[in-house]
């Protein structure tokens, strides 16, 4: 492994370890966090409300110097309230731009299936392009730029329901979960007088993350597994049940995600482990059952658990 591979996977280590000072028992959502962050993608949280979605998203941006909005999403929340708008400067008698929290480095998209469609629709294309379209203007984001977004999947009064096309932008549908009763023990002990927020220190700056993703794009991933990767996604697409299979954005995302995977765990090619880890978090919220299906009990995990293990995985 060369310096650059080193200095990221430093990174990317740093990053891991600073925020399992404050989000203890999620090692594995703090990886596939990091994952989709690495390479570039964006990240769903869907949890009940209280098991650390906003404080995770706090914490990353704590981590890394990086600028951090929050926009609590409601019915009457409008596309410019998060893009920014126009306003008539009275000194100059102009109109000047006010840009609005999308303009930063990490966005916390808090309750976004509150909100409407057309304001659900203000990040499409900042998610998928990191710029803006305002009255007839362009404006680029700085990098890095991370969404993340959260859901409730219990409450479904006064929500909209994300489209397919927005779903598809993000990398991966993450979880949180509750804990182990020892470990909740010990997170009520260390807020007790204050929140670990508090103490957290950056460990990493801008300039690292940047290097970070440009070392991700660099790592190896062979024909076979490329192959393997498309198998897996095109398999959804003629699975028993299922409505709508995985676009070829979900193949290029489980292939920067394994990437990402594949650094944090110290080599500078892609494994098949790797795929197999982040296949289910890329791949689930792309696809969608029949009526049938569903009513049968079955769900998208288990459709994408069945593939992997029926797809033969390259020697």
């Amino acid at each position: 492994m060369n310096e650059d591979f080193q200095r990221a996977r430093i990174t990317l280590q740093s990053l891991a370890d600073n925020l399992c000072r404050v989000m203890k028992g999620q090692e594995i959502a703090i990886r596939h966090l990091l994952a989709a962050f690495a390479s570039g993608g964006h990240v769903l949280l869907e949890d009940v409300p209280g098991t650390g979605k906003t404080t995770l998203a706090k914490a990353l941006a704590l981590s890394c110097r990086a600028d951090f909005q929050r926009v609590q999403f409601t019915p009457d929340l409008l596309p410019s309230d998060i893009l920014g708008v126009s306003v008539l400067d009275p000194s100059s008698r102009e109109f000047r731009f006010v840009s609005g929290p999308i303009f930063c480095h990490i966005l916390l998209a808090d309750e976004i299936n509150r909100a409407s469609p057309r304001t659900q629709s203000a990040l499409l294309e900042a998610m998928a392009e990191s710029q803006v379209s305002i009255e007839r203007q362009k404006y680029k984001l700085e990098s890095p730029f991370f969404v993340v977004a959260t859901q409730n999947p219990v409450e479904f009064h006064g929500t909209y329901p994300l489209p397919e096309a927005e779903l598809d932008r993000f990398a991966l549908r993450l979880s949180l979960g509750y804990v182990s009763e020892e470990l909740e023990v010990s997170i009520i002990s260390d807020q007790q007088l204050s929140h670990p927020l508090q103490q957290l220190q950056a460990c990493v700056d801008l300039d690292a993350i940047r290097h970070l993703q440009a070392t991700v794009q660099t790592v190896t991933v062979s024909d076979e597994l490329k192959r393997y990767i498309v198998s897996l996604v095109r398999a959804t697409r003629e699975a028993e049940g299922v409505r709508l299979g995985a676009s070829p954005r979900a193949a290029l995302t489980l292939m920067k995600c394994a990437q990402s995977l594949a650094l944090l765990n110290g080599f500078d090619f892609v494994t098949p482990d790797a795929i197999q880890e982040i296949a289910v978090p890329a791949i689930v919220h792309r696809i969608s059952l029949d009526h049938q299906a569903r009513f049968g009990g079955q769900c998208a995990t288990s459709v994408v658990e069945a593939i992997l293990a029926q797809t033969p995985v390259p020697a």
